[in-house]
């Protein structure tokens, strides 16, 4: 059971995860940072030309920087974050979407942090997961042996501390993201201050610990800035908010969108710090900084201003929504920085590069889609320039949903009929396929061969044990079942989302089973509204629960006063599904439960 302690609390009672003992390998061996930022667009740099953005940090390290300036990702979160750590394409390693199930990876694909882990590095998670909430799906369980991060999407996700959640009558948006609950090795803490300045002060620290050991480490400080809400300190989005609207050279006037500048004025900051901190601690010099954002921008009003001509943002498939910024500095290294690398380059790229940089060779290493850009950041002779990769994303995995390919100037999308030249037309107005036959005929060629081998891939189920002997307590959330998509404030406050989640019953036992309503730090009845009581918003006329595992089914009727619904059962070991339904008074199914406890008793 998580708890919520003080901050002081927490350090008294629960020491930082003991890090693994010195490495052996040699004290050359280079640190790597990842920094991924969160929903922003490729315009939104001053040094990609906005006209009034000023992130003269960031413009620093553009500077200091190799630049892949035609690298892609995928147009929303979790499928982007399970490509880097993974080095495998969405539709294969199971992560494709940032809920209704489809955001864990499967568990047979290690990842960046396993193999580093694996090679004496000093693993860290600082920031967003976005990956899975349930064992074995965890940062914890995935090679990371220091996280703080949150559950799901973001600090009012449904699957979040109750304490952050915007429907607690404590939050508004406007300060979502100050004095947050975290989950720090796997116990939530409140910290003080502004979670996108905690990210990196926290990164710093650790940081810290591992030079004072001697161990090379492997950083992710995933920040969660620019998403939504648009919760900031008001120091950061003042200077433009007192713009109101910003007029481009032809007259036309834009809304100037302050909270989220605000928030990539804040990551500039951020960036300045922990610049100022690796050159102050001698590590700037063999430490390996990469930089890039998860997707387009959110912000559409931004995109108006400045998307470097491209068409599209976050969840589009035009180019503004998958072409990000991406810098990679290592000063050490002997590579030559503050150039632009124009071949086309994904996010899966990342893993196969960092491997090949690090000399690191894992035994276990998984077939990956993604290419080491070792050759290019040292200019060498690129056997790839004529490359296609494919971007798909989303729930339903079928044939042209949500896909899009890409080879040198040329993006097929549409379905598969239509074609864009975008190096004549970046903003992709005009379609040239009835143009260029040939080249619609092998991309489209290209995507069936890889599709045929994908497809499969997709349909691996991605199972949740429930009673393993190291972790006999496990949580469900409704943003990880199969189903509705339910992972925000306003699905959870409207109550009547439905799904299953895959488990598999790792043993024959006894098991205790308890169906929440709301999340079970909240202390809310099953009946209540989102304010309590006496609010009708969000109360569901709740007088019954109903757990289905399997072909076994159980039920009670619940009180107005109960908290949540307890089972104890008896499961019999295997794969199945599980449903846990509150209905009301005459047997109707209202929804299903949104927090499901499973505890493995004997």
């Amino acid at each position: 059971m998580k708890h919520t302690l003080t901050l002081l609390t927490a350090l008294l009672l629960t020491p930082l995860a003991a890090l693994p003992a010195a490495s052996p390998q040699p004290a050359n061996k280079p640190n790597v940072i990842i920094i991924l930022t969160d929903d922003q667009g490729y315009g939104d740099i001053g040094a990609h030309g906005h006209p009034f953005l000023k992130t003269p940090n960031l413009d620093r390290l553009h500077a200091e920087s190799v630049r892949f300036t035609d690298f892609h990702v995928a147009p929303m979160c979790s499928p982007t974050r399970a490509q880097l750590m993974t080095g495998v394409d969405a539709m294969k390693n199971g992560c494709t979407m940032v809920n209704a199930g489809r955001s864990m990876v499967r568990k047979d694909i290690p990842m960046l942090s396993n193999y580093f882990a694996d090679a004496g590095y000093a693993t860290g998670l600082f920031g967003k997961w976005h990956m899975g909430d349930s064992y074995p799906y965890r940062p914890q369980d995935r090679g990371f042996q220091e996280v703080l991060s949150f559950r799901a999407w973001g600090l009012p996700s449904l699957a979040s501390n109750w304490e952050n959640s915007t429907l607690n009558p404590k939050k508004t948006f406007a300060d979502a993201y100050m004095d947050p609950v975290l989950e720090h090795n796997g116990v939530d803490i409140r910290y003080p201050g502004f979670s996108g300045d905690i990210w990196f002060t926290e990164a710093m620290k650790y940081m810290t610990t591992c030079q004072q050991k001697q161990q090379p480490f492997f950083v992710y400080l995933a920040n969660h800035l620019a998403h939504v809400p648009d919760s900031v300190p008001e120091k950061y989005s003042k200077p433009y908010g007192s713009m109101g609207k910003w007029k481009s050279a032809n007259g036309k006037e834009f809304k100037v969108h302050a909270p989220y500048y605000g928030q990539i004025a804040n990551i500039d900051e951020n960036m300045g710090r922990l610049d100022e901190f690796l050159a102050k601690n001698g590590l700037k010099e063999n430490t390996i900084v990469v930089y890039f954002s998860d997707n387009g921008s959110r912000s559409e009003p931004a995109t108006q201003i400045s998307n470097s001509g491209m068409r599209g943002h976050k969840t589009e498939l035009w180019e503004g929504g998958h072409r990000v910024p991406c810098f990679v500095r290592w000063p050490q290294s002997g590579i030559k920085h503050g150039r632009d690398v124009p071949e086309l380059t994904q996010v899966q790229d990342i893993a196969p590069t960092l491997l090949d940089l690090c000399r690191i060779n894992p035994k276990n290493r998984f077939p990956m889609d993604g290419v080491s850009l070792a050759g290019l950041l040292r200019q060498e002779a690129w056997p790839h320039a004529k490359r296609k990769i494919t971007i798909q994303y989303g729930v339903p995995g079928k044939r042209w949903v949500d896909a899009c390919i890409l080879s040198e100037k040329w993006r097929l999308l549409g379905g598969g009929k239509t074609l864009f030249n975008v190096a004549s037309d970046p903003h992709q107005d005009t379609d040239v396929a009835t143009q260029h036959d040939g080249i619609l005929k092998e991309l489209s060629t290209y995507y069936d061969e890889w599709y045929q081998q994908a497809s499969a891939e997709y349909r691996h189920v991605r199972y949740i044990p429930l009673g393993h002997p190291s972790v006999p307590e496990v949580m469900l959330y409704a943003s990880d079942w199969q189903g509705d998509s339910n992972d925000n404030p306003g699905t959870l406050a409207l109550g009547a989302g439905k799904g299953k989640w895959d488990v598999e019953i790792e043993s024959d036992g006894e098991y205790r089973v308890e169906l929440s309503r709301w999340p079970f730090e909240s202390g809310k009845t099953l009946i209540e509204g989102t304010k309590g009581s006496s609010d009708s918003a969000g109360a569901r006329p709740i007088a019954k629960a109903q757990l289905i595992i399997a072909k076994d089914k159980w039920a009670m009727d619940t009180k107005p006063e109960d908290k949540s619904a307890t089972f104890t059962v008896r499961l019999t070991a295997g794969k199945t599904k599980l449903a846990a339904e509150f209905l009301d008074k005459d047997g109707k199914m209202l929804c299903n439960a949104f927090y499901v406890k499973v505890t493995r008793l004997k």
